[in-house]
């Protein structure tokens, strides 16, 4: 029943870290968090052996940075090109709306919601549309991001783990 038991929750590792690294690149799942919490498992289920507290909060605070990374990063890519505070917020809004709405309202969430705001602080397509994109472009280069944080994750962890 041990055995049982230890394959169960080892799968669930393995599905956890493996889910959340599809999560950090298609947005439908909670991606650094899942990849946390298989991780955690895995150090639960080795008795934290190998992989203690001080990494465990290492890896905590990592995800935490991710997770604030998810809600910034489209905002930052609009600041860059001098977007509105109303842009700004319509970046914002529309980064959480589109979590609603599946992978294409993750998808154009933050760019409608960052035209929309542009349009109602200054009324000017041509500049809307630059937020827009930028803001799109942001959202790229906060998944990479993410995608690069996470895998820092599994390492620090492997290296916890077999040091």
């Amino acid at each position: 029943m041990d055995t049982l038991l230890q394959l169960l929750g080892w799968t669930g590792v393995a599905l956890l870290i493996a889910g959340g690294l599809v999560g950090t690149l298609l947005p439908v799942l909670p991606g650094p968090p899942l990849v946390f919490f298989g991780l955690w498992l895995a150090a639960l289920l080795d008795d934290y052996r190998h992989v203690g507290t001080p990494t465990l909060i290492l890896l905590g605070v990592l995800v935490l940075l991710t997770v604030a990374i998810d809600f910034v990063a489209s905002a930052l890519g609009a600041q860059r090109v001098g977007a509105s505070k109303q842009a700004l917020s319509g970046a914002l809004i529309g980064s959480f709306a589109g979590m609603f709405f599946g992978i294409p309202g993750l998808l154009i969430g933050p760019f409608a919601g960052a035209v929309i705001g542009e349009l109602m602080a200054r009324s000017h397509v041509t500049q809307a549309a630059r937020v827009g994109f930028a803001t799109w472009f942001g959202m790229l280069i906060g998944t990479l991001a993410k995608l690069a944080l996470s895998l820092a994750m599994i390492g620090i962890f492997l290296i916890s783990y077999w040091l």
